[in-house]
């Protein structure tokens, strides 16, 4: 509040001074100009008036300012408040007038040769004088409309941004129970059949929690980190598919330190596995590839299957890949999936480095 108390004050005194110095370069321009009007000026009548002519300026618009206040007719203004602001700037004016002509006839700085009653004089003013206040109230609502608009656009990209926060967690918040829920299957398929087995099951499952727990505090990590969770994951499920899972990774080494949003691959692994090696008698092999270009990283997974038969384009791993990608990089980052033929399905995501 006593910033913008601060600021209205600068601006205030500010912009009458800067009337007064448009007045006096006008002023002296006249001087040189007109040898008749250079002849008739008297510096201390000119300067005196001037004085006074900013002194109530500034007084009156302060005092309209009040009245904007008091009235409520503040931006945003209803159509009907209009002739009252009207009437305010016009009353404004007209004692503008009235209390110039009042001092300039208090101290006697009129024009002798030009004796005119005070009233007289008043009315002359208000018709000479009412544009400096009008361009006043013009000024003023410009800025309050101004400053709507900035602070309407301002608490407009907040709210985008606490919604894409608040869907961001939303998504996160289903990404670790959703793994779980399949982790878990995969352990309670090896507790009787292989407890030893399982109980490496677990040990491996711990490893990837405690890593999501981490990266839950993050919108982005390394994707050397990812592929760590990978790993364990793969891990996991190879205890269950045996040589059945075949892996292999082209991962360039410029790619490690890049940024990529957190679970994704592990997601996108997972879709694999659960669409496609798992749907096949023989099993099949999954292919995470990694390429950096110039302006965009491109991060590849390939597996057995077929796209048409064994993937929902709606399911939660496509849908919270393609969400988490339009809210972390908007139209800049891409996701497809591809049916290459062959039995072969590939996910492809293109993020902007």
């Amino acid at each position: 509040m006593k910033n913008k108390s601060g600021l209205y004050w600068r601006c205030q005194i500010g912009g009458w001074l800067f009337y007064g110095l448009v007045s006096l370069f006008f002023t002296l321009s006249q001087l040189d100009s007109n040898q008749q009007f250079a002849k008739n000026f008297d510096p201390t009548r000119f300067y005196s008036r001037l004085f006074i002519s900013l002194f109530t300026g500034l007084i009156i618009t302060h005092l309209l300012r009040i009245a904007i206040i008091k009235f409520s007719l503040r931006p945003p203004t209803i159509k009907q408040k209009w002739w009252l602001i009207l009437i305010c700037t016009v009353t404004a004016a007209y004692f503008y007038g009235l209390f110039n002509s009042a001092l300039v006839e208090l101290f006697a700085l009129y024009d002798k040769k030009r004796k005119f009653s005070l009233w007289k004089r008043s009315y002359y003013n208000l018709f000479s004088d009412s544009p400096i206040i009008f361009a006043w109230t013009s000024f003023y609502y410009l800025w309050h409309y101004i400053e709507i608009n900035t602070n309407s656009e301002i608490d407009k990209v907040k709210l985008e941004t606490t919604v894409k926060d608040l869907e961001l967690r939303t998504i996160k918040s289903h990404i670790n129970p959703h793994f779980i829920f399949n982790a878990l299957n995969s352990i309670r398929a090896l507790v009787d059949e292989n407890p030893e087995r399982a109980r490496t099951a677990i040990t491996e499952l711990s490893n990837i929690l405690r890593s999501s727990m981490q990266v839950e505090k993050i919108e982005i990590a390394p994707l050397e980190r990812e592929l760590n969770i990978v790993r364990d994951y793969l891990a996991l499920e190879y205890i269950r598919f045996e040589d059945r899972l075949k892996v292999e990774y082209y991962i360039t080494e410029d790619a490690l330190n890049l940024p990529v949003p957190p679970m994704m691959l592990q997601t996108l692994v997972e879709n694999a596995i659960k669409h496609g090696i798992s749907k096949q008698k023989e099993g099949g092999f999954i292919k995470i590839i990694s390429n950096v270009f110039d302006s965009y990283h491109e991060l590849i997974v390939q597996n057995t299957g077929k796209l048409q038969d064994n993937y929902n384009t709606e399911g939660f791993g496509v849908a919270s890949t393609q969400n988490r990608l339009n809210l972390l990089y908007g139209k800049h980052a891409s996701f497809e999936l591809t049916d290459l033929g062959n039995c072969m399905v590939q996910a492809k995501v293109v993020i902007p480095i």
